[in-house]
């Protein structure tokens, strides 16, 4: 990857290390499903007077199926999916199960791009290193299987979406194509939230401000990035910073909470940078092989 696909990198991975935290946040006082229409909302506010100024909605015409499929896929399943399941589950836990992500997206895109030895065992190093540093959470209520299972689809969803965006809508300028996907998601989610409004006297000024956050920040801000990484650097390689999100997470809690650091967190986050390097290392076919590619 070049540095600009790194500094991408970065940024997605930073602002999806933080979403599973404003979640927790956000219904303690507000429904999941007004939670996930509200930032859908929220990130399409921000995101449409960008695309206008820059012109580029026009290039969702013709488009609509692919913008529509990928807003019902990328967001609007998977968002409630993991909004439902942290009811059940703890925020570290939903962490671990969202970082096999880039295994999905390997084993579905291992047509077009081999799963070599290498990236194997870096998909592997990586989750290890994820489980390392998180741990498996298991604590929660009595639906706590159900919760996983929420958060595991949804990973699946992640992993299908990302693949259509690299197949069929690589050519969408990132800020046309998240305004696309983030007004469909609110059209649909929006009846449903209507059902679950919440009392403004019952909302803290933290839920509110979680929830604003999770539509600025990890949704249109986090969004326009990943699906500019997607473009430069492929749909393996873009679904890694789910390996980065939980090792975000540990490093706020350590500086901003004052939570210990110890040789499992220092282990965890060795191995998770080994995992992805050695994930995104291009693929060498002998030059003048019929398959010969660099990925």
């Amino acid at each position: 990857m070049n540095r600009r696909a790194w500094l991408l990198f970065v940024l997605v991975s930073v602002l999806w290390g933080v979403p599973y935290f404003l979640i927790k946040i956000a219904i303690e006082d507000l429904s999941p499903v007004f939670v996930v229409a509200g930032r859908c909302a929220i990130g399409a506010a921000v995101l449409i007077p960008v695309a206008a100024v820059r012109g580029s909605l026009s290039a969702l015409r013709g488009r609509v199926p692919v913008v529509a499929t990928l807003g019902l896929v990328h967001i609007v399943v998977p968002f409630l999916l993991i909004t439902y399941g942290e009811t059940h589950i703890s925020s570290s836990l939903t962490g671990v199960l969202i970082a096999i992500e880039p295994v999905a997206i390997a084993l579905l895109m291992a047509r077009s791009e081999p799963l070599t030895r290498i990236r194997v065992a870096g998909l592997v190093t990586g989750f290890a290193g994820v489980v390392v540093l998180v741990g498996l959470d298991v604590s929660g209520d009595r639906y706590g299987l159900l919760g996983a299972a929420m958060v595991l689809l949804a990973t699946v969803a992640y992993a299908v979406a990302t693949m259509i965006v690299q197949q069929r809508a690589a050519d969408i300028p990132p800020d046309a194509l998240t305004s696309g996907t983030t007004v469909v998601s609110t059209l649909v989610l929006l009846p449903f939230a209507l059902f679950r409004l919440p009392a403004g006297a019952e909302v803290s000024v933290r839920s509110w401000s979680a929830l604003v956050a999770l539509g600025v920040l990890c949704t249109a801000t986090a969004l326009l990035a990943f699906y500019r990484l997607i473009g430069l650097a492929g749909s393996n390689r873009a679904g890694l910073v789910t390996y980065v999100n939980p090792v975000v997470a540990t490093l706020l809690g350590v500086t901003l909470l004052r939570e210990p650091l110890g040789a499992g967190m220092i282990l965890g986050f060795v191995l998770i940078v080994t995992g992805c390097w050695l994930s995104t290392r291009p693929v060498r076919v002998p030059v003048g092989h019929p398959e010969s590619i660099a990925v």
